[in-house]
């Protein structure tokens, strides 16, 4: 899931009559469906035993986004180091948890909706042969956060800071006295968002506009959640600054100071703070990288189990249509989750095993419904339409629903002519009871909090189009996080698996945007690891 499109941005059989309810819902084809992640076998399958061997330089584990832009990242930035790639998913298709749905003249995401177009992102998008599918969000249109009964638009640059109902004239004021340092100092210690926060801009930031973005970004708890994991880049900021505002200013000169490197000509150019998907949604990506990679992708492959040869290099079992294959292999990134990672490192390093087993993943739901135009409220249209990004829900406002996309107003072609297509996301860190819930009791739930707020309370059942749990949702970034991270990475370090990277977006964040960023920065730590290997 991502909503951080709300500032900016971690799902299928068909049900017949699903909802038992006290008013009919009309279902088209409806999705439901619970997704448990990669599936790994339980056994240890002993390579040989007529099985068929195969060789390659780098096995990528996991072909979601993070492992498919990990292998392209090498073949078009660091094409000599690792000549023969290779890219192993459990599942039939790659992409992970980007699936995107489309029937009747409707487009849907059932996992994350959106990226920010940042360079690197965009790279990959144009290495893809995506770069004409590109489609970006409106950057003038507004955020809304929910507060009071009423949905208030979000401050999109500092000149709206005075005007915005969200806060206070005490909350401004005192948000600008602790930004350029007047507050309390830092504790010493690991604080979580929510004491970070508290702390630097007073009680109304936090209430009404960082506590509704955790559970947006995260789905996550933000009195739990780790500011130096979680949003890296603010703390930093206080860190180097000496407050938000101090730090801003270095960073600027910093910048300013760096070297000047050419951009991409080749790049697209954003206008303002917006967001991207594709034509045909989020799905055109893996699937433009997997068809690319052309046979260095191999589906319904099952990891049984990884050994470290007495040469040095890596074998992995796979349980493959074809049969049992050993693949031999200089290297290996793991970008499966950190729960399935830990299973099959638990082997080769206990203590690696344990530091990944103690992240948390919390189950999430996007339901995706549709309304006729006139069942939005007119006082949440502009022009009269509804214009927006989308909207966040903070946890004290008694609704259960995390926050909404408004999918046909953020991308074209997202619905057929006089229908609003609308992206929930309930669940999270906070809300774990989802699971116990029916697929019929989620729709009710999501359907009973919008027209607390945005659908007219008379208006017509909505069309369900589909509802995705996804147990495992999203990687919390809590108190720690870093520090387990880190213990794992020297656990396999020091006990000799030289060459077996961890990625994924538990380690380079749970933001689409983020885990391509990271197959870079993997990219590179592989290429550096060949090149050491090459003169051993």
């Amino acid at each position: 899931m991502d909503l951080s499109l709300l500032r900016p941005q971690p799902f299928l059989s068909p049900f017949s009559n699903p909802f038992p309810r006290s008013r009919p819902y009309k279902p088209l084809n409806l999705r439901c469906s619970v997704s448990g992640g990669s599936v790994v076998g339980s056994s240890t399958i002993e390579g040989g035993g007529g099985g068929k061997t195969v060789t390659a330089d780098c096995v990528i584990v996991g072909g979601g986004i993070s492992g498919l832009c990990i292998a392209q990242a090498l073949v078009t930035k660091h094409p000599d180091a690792a000549k023969n790639v290779m890219v192993t998913e459990a599942k039939d298709r790659v992409g992970g948890n980007i699936i995107t749905r489309e029937e009747q003249g409707f487009l849907w995401e059932e996992g994350p909706n959106s990226f920010q177009p940042s360079d690197p992102m965009l790279t990959m998008v144009v290495d893809s042969g995506l770069k004409d599918d590109l489609v970006l969000g409106d950057p003038t249109a507004p955020r809304f956060v929910l507060w009071n009964g009423k949905l208030r638009p979000v401050p999109s640059k500092l000149t709206d800071l005075p005007f915005f109902d969200l806060m206070s004239i005490g909350g401004k004021i005192r948000a600008g006295f602790g930004a350029i340092g007047i507050r309390p100092s830092p504790p010493g210690r690991e604080e979580s968002v929510e004491e970070f926060v508290r702390r630097n801009l007073g009680d109304e930031v936090f209430e009404r506009l960082i506590e509704p973005f955790c559970s947006g970004v995260y789905a996550g708890d933000p009195a739990k959640l780790s500011m130096k994991a979680a949003f890296g880049k603010v703390w930093k900021l206080e860190e180097n600054g000496g407050s938000i505002i101090g730090g801003a200013f270095k960073a600027i000169q910093a910048r300013n100071k760096a070297p000047k490197t050419t951009r991409d000509p080749r790049l697209p150019k954003p206008k303002g703070q917006t967001v991207g998907s594709f034509r045909k949604g989020l799905t055109m990506l893996p699937e433009a990288i997997s068809a690319r990679l052309g046979d260095k992708v191999k589906v319904s492959w099952k990891l049984s189990s990884i050994t470290k040869l007495a040469s040095g290099e890596y074998s992995l079992t796979y349980e493959t249509p074809e049969g049992i294959v050993t693949v031999q292999s200089k290297s290996v990134v793991m970008t499966v989750p950190s729960h399935v990672a830990s299973s099959l490192l638990r082997p080769l390093s206990d203590s690696a095993a344990e530091a990944l087993s103690k992240l948390y993943y919390p189950p999430v739901a996007a339901v995706s419904i549709s309304y006729p135009k006139e069942a939005i409220r007119s006082e949440c249209l502009i022009d009269g339409e509804l214009k927006g990004f989308g909207q966040l829900h903070p946890r004290t406002q008694k609704v259960e629903t995390l926050g909404t996309i408004y999918s046909s107003s953020l991308f074209p072609n997202r619905a057929p002519p006089g229908r609003v297509l609308l992206l929930n996301y309930i669940g999270g860190a906070t809300n774990t009871g989802i699971l116990s819930k029916s697929e019929g009791e989620l729709v009710e739930a999501v359907d009973r909090d919008l027209r607390k707020m945005l659908i007219k309370p008379s208006s017509t059942d909505p069309l369900v189009l589909g509802v995705k749990v996804w147990p495992q949702a999203i990687p919390q970034f809590l108190i720690g996080h870093i520090d387990l991270v880190d213990a794992a990475k020297a656990s396999l370090s020091s006990s000799g698996h030289e060459g077996l990277f961890l990625g994924g977006n538990y380690v380079a964040g749970v933001a689409l945007g983020r885990c391509v960023e990271g197959a870079y920065e993997t990219a590179t730590q592989v290429n550096d690891f060949m090149s050491r290997y090459a003169y051993k």
